[in-house]
Order: C-alpha cells, then sequence, then structure tokens
C-alpha cells in the first residue's frame, strides 16, 4: 500500500511542480518521474534544512513538490544554455 501512495504522490507533486514552473503538467510518465526525483531530493533538502517530515501524506507531497519545483528550474537553466 505504501508503494500506491508513493506513486500517487509522485504524480501529484509532479503535476502541480508543472503547473508552478511550466504553468501545464507534463503528462503521466513525466509527471511521475518529476514527482519521484522531486520527492528524493526534497526528502534529502529537507533533511540538510533540519526540516522534519512526519511522513504523512501533506508533509510528503509538499517535500516533493519543493524538490520537483526545484528540479525543473535547475533543468531549466541548464536547457537554456
Amino acid at each position: 500500500m505504501n508503494f500506491i501512495w508513493f506513486i500517487l504522490i509522485g504524480i501529484l507533486a509532479g503535476f502541480l511542480a508543472g503547473l508552478i514552473v511550466k504553468g501545464k503538467g507534463f503528462g503521466l510518465l513525466i509527471n511521475l518521474l518529476v514527482g519521484i526525483i522531486g520527492g528524493v531530493l526534497g526528502g534529502w533538502i529537507f533533511g540538510l534544512l533540519h526540516i522534519t517530515i512526519t511522513g504523512g501524506f501533506v508533509d510528503s507531497l509538499i517535500a516533493a513538490v519543493v524538490g520537483a519545483v526545484i528540479l525543473l528550474l535547475v533543468l531549466s537553466l541548464l536547457k537554456k544554455k
């Protein structure tokens, strides 16, 4: 069951990050990938900043969205060069 939540949070986080950065989502598969990578990145960044994530849905979603937005911003900077 945790795996299903992980996938759902990844899809939602990728979609929300796409809305924030690009103004629309990227499609189901790319949203999932961006959300999962963003979740790992967000968890790592929150850990560096000593921000505790309780593992609840909202906390996990916030960390994943923050990580996904950072990921998309970095990728967009690299793409422009």
